[in-house]
């Protein structure tokens, strides 16, 4: 599968460093009208041409992928419940048929895309899109997409960020075992044992190098994989940790321009002094967290010129990563394989263990990311501290604690702030969004925290309901410290449609 770089070559680079268009996703994502090599050869024979027009040479020989959400317009007179309900036609992709030169990997079944500019299926997007559609019924739209990612790890070897070729380098938070669970739930057994195979090998993507990273390999694998001071044993997305542990990182392994925004990753390293391929791994490595960007990557917690993603054990990652040890442990006992399940039973206490220990601060009362070259907690206080009550990691003390710290520091008007830092960056206050706050409510429902859990969600539904009756759209994110704004930062205006909200206000207003 070829990116639209290695197909394009001269055209891609000469069109997205034209800034002609304001995203560089849109030239990406474009649909060749004819073959790749008849494009290609026009454009040698034109481009030197006088008065040689690169915009109507795209729009030419170019179609722009169709947005879903575009062209639909809201019935205000709908309840919002009724507006989601018609919103998953809309945001419903069929199986998808091969374009030649096209940068969309086609999937054998339907699914669901997030609306706006993202006219694709997101990895971490769909495990909140699922919810709101188990609310509605739509268990056979969450088993054709659960199919579609059991194809991609079988095709690929894992789950890209999304099902574009310029993805393949990266994955996005492990969710596929939430999904399964979820679907599990309501048709049974049957369904965690036909995916067990699938789950087994996203574990493995996760793991890749742990079962041969050493002490003694700290120098090998520092040279090949990472720049800094760090000496750790790294490599891909593992990290040996001083206690002789494997944990998990995020990490990119292409450590090139992002291809979706290649004229901003170009631009953003004109000024820096360090290595740029230390940047551009740290940035796509932050797109693979889903938080692209947040304070929360920056080492100087406001400059994402320091950004240093791939530095960071993120508590959230090695949560979600403890839920597939558990949904495999569980798979491997059905299966009456004991040595396997117990195998995972043992991982999953290990790594429980040194969540509670290496990512609790006693002082602060909350969950933070684990810095690995420097063996100690980062000091951003975000929302991925609520990973460990979300996914019952958390001892009570502990859980009483996250509870009075979301209480009184992340609560806004609106519902959880993403950070207490304002930065300018999207995933940074003043904005919230919808899978942190079912991630803070579901955490606090867990260890019997109703009140405050429903005090959240009566606010954040809130603010979607009053965005919805002045704008008939739902948003990828809301400003919830001033209800009078919208939400903004980030790289591309604020997208309307949107799956994962519409799938978390489905199943809040389901649970109230």
């Amino acid at each position: 599968m070829k990116s639209p770089k290695e197909i394009f070559g001269g055209l891609f680079f000469d069109l997205h460093l034209s800034k002609i268009w304001s995203d560089g996703k849109f030239i990406s994502d474009a649909i060749p009208k004819i073959s790749p090599k008849i494009i290609l050869k026009n454009y040698e024979e034109e481009k030197s041409k006088p008065h040689f027009d690169l915009k109507a040479f795209f729009e030419t020989h170019f179609w722009a992928a169709p947005q879903a959400s575009t062209n639909f317009k809201s019935d205000l007179n709908k309840p919002i419940k009724a507006h989601i309900e018609s919103l998953w036609k809309v945001l419903q992709r069929k199986a998808d048929t091969a374009i030649e030169g096209s940068s969309l990997i086609p999937l054998p079944h339907p699914y669901i895309v997030p609306g706006g500019r993202f006219n694709e299926i997101y990895y971490w997007d769909s495990y909140f899109t699922m919810l709101g559609l188990a609310e509605s019924k739509r268990f056979d739209l969450i088993e054709s997409m659960l199919d579609n990612f059991a194809y991609l790890i079988d095709e690929i070897g894992f789950i890209p960020n999304g099902n574009r070729t310029y993805f393949l380098s990266r994955s996005q938070p492990p969710f596929f075992a939430l999904m399964v669970d979820l679907l599990q739930k309501e048709k049974g057994d049957q369904i965690l044992l036909k995916y067990l195979p699938q789950l087994k090998r996203e574990y493995d993507f996760w793991m890749d190098g742990a079962n041969f990273i050493t002490k003694e390999k700290a120098t090998t694998w520092f040279k090949q994989t990472h720049f800094g001071g760090q000496t750790n044993p790294v490599y891909k997305r593992v990290v040996l940790t001083p206690s002789g542990e494997v944990f998990n990182r995020y990490y990119d392994r292409d450590h090139t321009p992002r291809q979706e925004m290649y004229a901003t990753d170009i631009d953003d390293v004109t000024e820096m002094i360090a290595p740029h391929e230390h940047f551009y791994l740290n940035i796509r490595s932050a797109c693979e967290s889903g938080w692209d960007f947040s304070s929360r990557w920056f080492a100087d917690g406001k400059n994402i010129h320091s950004i240093y993603t791939s530095n960071i054990l993120p508590v959230d990652l090695n949560c979600l990563l403890y839920c597939l040890e558990l949904k495999l442990e569980e798979g491997f006992n059905k299966k009456n394989k004991k040595a396997l399940a117990d195998t995972f039973h043992k991982k999953s206490i290990a790594r429980k263990k040194w969540i509670q220990t290496n990512c609790w601060d006693e002082n602060a009362g909350f969950f933070f990311d684990y810095h690995w070259g420097w063996n100690r907690r980062t000091e951003a206080l975000t929302l991925a501290g609520a990973f460990p009550l979300f996914c019952k990691i958390a001892t009570k003390e502990q859980a009483q604690k996250c509870a009075a710290v979301l209480e009184n520091k992340f609560l806004k008007a609106g519902g959880l702030v993403t950070t207490l830092s304002n930065s300018g960056q999207q995933w940074d206050a003043p904005n919230g969004w919808a899978p942190l706050q079912w991630v803070g409510i579901q955490g606090l429902r867990n260890y019997g925290f109703e009140d405050l859990a429903k005090e959240i969600s009566n606010r954040w539904t809130k603010l979607n309901k009053d965005v919805y009756r002045r704008t008939g759209k739902m948003l990828e994110k809301y400003n919830v410290e001033d209800l009078s704004l919208l939400s903004g930062g980030g790289e591309y205006p604020v997208q309307d449609g949107f799956g994962w909200t519409n799938g978390v206000y489905l199943r809040l207003n389901a649970n109230s």
